[in-house]
């Protein structure tokens, strides 16, 4: 960490101003900022991006190899939910996140996760209680209560749910919200309870509704869910109260760019800059009260610098005083990790997914591109010899999902809108408990994508007759203890072959990975079964 001097044109956040001038910076910290009459360089300095709200695990990426690849797009912190992890290793998987991330400079602002596991509905691999979770809000280096799924709990006063809640508001640590679609007076109780914010709005009445009952709103533009261009509006509406988050971020995404994307997209459709940064930096910052500093005397150097205020090209990336990354090269090392895993499940065979035909219509989930919600649908079942089967010249495919923490009967349904006409894809990243989930268009490729998961521990598979090609992921199946650039060149391989194979989804492993979450609306297949969320209960497959 050296003393050094910096000059440019400097925005202020503060005071909604640019002007040229030169920022001295000693140990780590801003000792000065000089306003200056004119200096010779023309580009920008300002304070660095903050993403609101990301599970660092669905990079596939461990903390601190997310950390150099986020720091070339100017993200200096993040607001990082270790619920995945936790849903597989429980407390061990929250320590592994601290851990590694500690040897990264980057600012993660871990939570404590507040539904392991999510609901009743599924089968997950640990669980952490109302003692858990205060003890893990007791520290120092978690800064809030994450995202409270179980929001009928919340509204039915659940005791465990409001216990962990009456711990972050005792501790003074913010809580986040996860509420699609609630409305009215629920939203007014949710809010009450203590909640703050909410990422999973998908349209701007429902925001608006929340912002009124004062709630922050996240902008959500991920992998799987884009919610940015519903919402923006908002902006120009409650600036004070919008922050910008991904979500959830596959490695090739975050590859080409992350919260910049946002910032460059924003002020595309006119909105002001000021109001654009604010979302991007100081409100995040503000709220969850991070350590993160924003380009004034005192606060941690902090900052990036960019030629376009426009492009949002970062061309430096600094955090206290330790240069990042440069020119779109990330300059932090990788740090060698040793994995942890929860897993045990014995390989399947093809008959175990076998489905007996009980009627001709069936009840089958509507995937929506570029969404984490699903419909429900009706379909006439394609039968044969007794048994239910694919129909992919239908759009009509196969969907099974597995326990992975013990041997269990898979369980089996029928998904419509993936576009897949050959072969067969699976993953062990099925949010939230994380079982083996896949889809094909005929059993033998389903069953081989599944086992070979299974002999890897975890991972992603795509297979195709004798074809199979696999991203391992050792780190309790959600994450590559390789560089952010070999498994980003992994998984492009593995989009590019299920593309090749007919699915018509952006991003089809991730559509895939929410699949299975029954919190979601509206039809979802956990390891138990069926599940329909408007109803929060199972439902028959056959109608």
């Amino acid at each position: 960490m050296s003393n050094f001097s910096i000059s440019g044109q400097i925005v202020d956040i503060f005071k909604r101003e640019i002007f040229p001038g030169r920022i001295e910076i000693c140990q780590g910290r801003i000792t000065a900022i000089q306003k200056m009459e004119k200096v010779e360089e023309t580009h920008y300095i300002l304070p660095g991006f903050i993403d609101a709200h990301v599970h660092v695990e669905s990079s596939m990426l461990v903390p601190t190899e997310f950390a150099r690849m986020a720091t070339i797009h100017g993200t200096i912190g993040s607001v990082s939910d270790p619920h995945e992890i936790a849903n597989v290793c429980g407390m061990a998987g929250v320590e592994f996140m601290l851990e590694n991330a500690s040897k990264s400079p980057f600012k993660f602002a871990f939570g404590a996760p507040s539904c392991v596991p999510a609901t009743v509905f599924e089968t997950a691999g640990a669980e952490l209680d109302a003692t858990d979770v205060t003890t893990l809000l007791e520290r120092d280096d978690i800064y809030y209560l994450s995202e409270v799924m179980n929001f009928p709990g919340v509204l039915l006063r659940s005791p465990d749910i409001l216990e962990k809640i009456a711990s972050a508001r005792r501790l003074g640590k913010p809580i986040d919200g996860h509420a699609p679609g609630l409305r009215g007076n629920d939203v007014i109780s949710y809010c009450a309870a203590g909640v703050t914010t909410d990422h999973e709005c998908f349209t701007i009445e429902e925001a608006r509704e929340k912002l009124s009952s004062g709630m922050k709103i996240l902008i959500r533009e991920g992998s799987a869910a884009k919610n940015f261009d519903e919402l923006i509006p908002l902006l120009g509406e409650n600036p004070e109260s919008i922050m910008f988050c991904s979500d959830d971020k596959h490695p090739d995404d975050l590859l080409q760019g992350h919260i910049n994307q946002l910032v460059s997209r924003a002020l595309d459709k006119g909105f002001e800059l000021f109001d654009v940064l604010r979302a991007a930096t100081l409100n995040p910052a503000v709220h969850y009260n991070l350590p993160i500093g924003m380009l004034r005397v005192g606060d941690d150097a902090d900052f990036i610098v960019t030629d376009d205020l426009k492009t949002m090209r970062i061309t430096r990336t600094y955090i206290a005083g330790t240069l990042c990354s440069k020119d779109g090269q990330p300059l932090l090392s990788s740090v060698i990790s040793t994995a942890i895993n929860n897993f045990s499940c014995p390989i399947i065979s093809r008959s175990d997914i076998a489905l007996v035909a009980h009627g001709k219509t069936l009840n089958a989930i509507g995937v929506i591109d570029g969404q984490i919600v699903t419909t429900a649908l009706t379909a006439k079942a394609n039968i044969k010899d007794g048994l239910a089967i694919s129909d992919p010249d239908n759009d009509l495919i196969k969907i099974v999902v597995i326990n992975r923490y013990q041997s269990a009967k898979p369980a089996v349904a029928f998904v419509s809108g993936t576009g897949l006409k050959h072969g067969a894809i699976a993953s062990t990243v099925a949010h939230d408990s994380h079982n083996i989930v896949a889809i094909g268009s005929d059993d033998q490729d389903i069953v081989a994508a599944i086992n070979t998961l299974i002999d890897l521990r975890g991972g992603l598979a795509v297979a195709n007759k004798d074809n199979i090609v696999a991203l391992p992921l050792p780190v309790a199946g959600l994450m590559s203890l390789e560089s952010g650039e070999f498994v980003s060149a992994q998984y492009r391989q593995l989009d590019e072959i299920a593309h090749s194979l007919g699915t018509t989804l952006h991003a089809p492993f991730m559509t895939l990975s929410f699949l299975a979450l029954p919190v979601i609306p509206e039809l979802k297949l956990t390891d138990l079964g069926l599940f329909n969320v408007n109803i929060f209960n199972f439902t028959e497959l056959f109608i």
